[in-house]
């Protein structure tokens, strides 16, 4: 019990520290809205290591913390948005097993998008924000295809070590 909290706390730090390292690099200064989404490696680790509810406890820890701190209410709103677009897919995707880590990362980072731009449509209602939906899907494969790589080397290395600690523990 104790031991699970501790990780979803140290997820949940290491998912706000991530999104403000990220807040710090323009990934496209021209291109509005596109960022790597390094805090969804946490949020992909947990989905894999203990389930849908895990994970979306820390991605909202994650938005609401990153959102009140460097944020607004919109940039809380579209977070809200992408996340539980993002996680009620690759929490779908993951139950096809020929998908793998990378494609559920992937299917979540196009879905990430496509919920933002759902926001943005309702917000604005002009028909010119479908010509920068294909920018947004592009950035959403290249980008989840990126956190895809990286979360399944971090469940290679350090699942072995989470079994270790949970043996000794018994």
């Amino acid at each position: 019990m104790y031991r699970k909290t501790a990780i979803l706390g140290l997820c949940s730090a290491l998912a706000i520290l991530l999104g403000y390292v990220e807040s710090l690099i323009p990934l496209l200064p021209s291109v509005y809205g596109i960022k790597l989404g390094l805090s969804n490696l946490m949020i992909v680790f947990m989905l894999y290591l203990y389930g849908s509810l895990e994970a979306f406890v820390v991605s909202m820890i994650r938005i609401i913390v990153i959102g009140f701190l460097f944020g607004n209410l919109f940039s809380i709103l579209f977070s809200l948005a992408g996340a539980l677009a993002s996680l009620l897919v690759m929490s779908a995707v993951k139950k096809i097993q020929s998908m793998g880590v990378i494609g559920v990362s992937l299917t979540g980072g196009v879905a990430h998008n496509m919920a933002q731009m759902g926001v943005a449509w309702f917000l604005v209602s002009r028909i010119q924000l479908l010509y920068y939906l294909p920018v947004l899907m592009a950035a959403g494969v290249i980008t989840g295809i990126i956190i895809g790589l990286v979360s399944r080397e971090m469940l290679r290395r350090l699942c072995p070590l989470l079994e270790k600690e949970k043996e000794k523990e018994i």
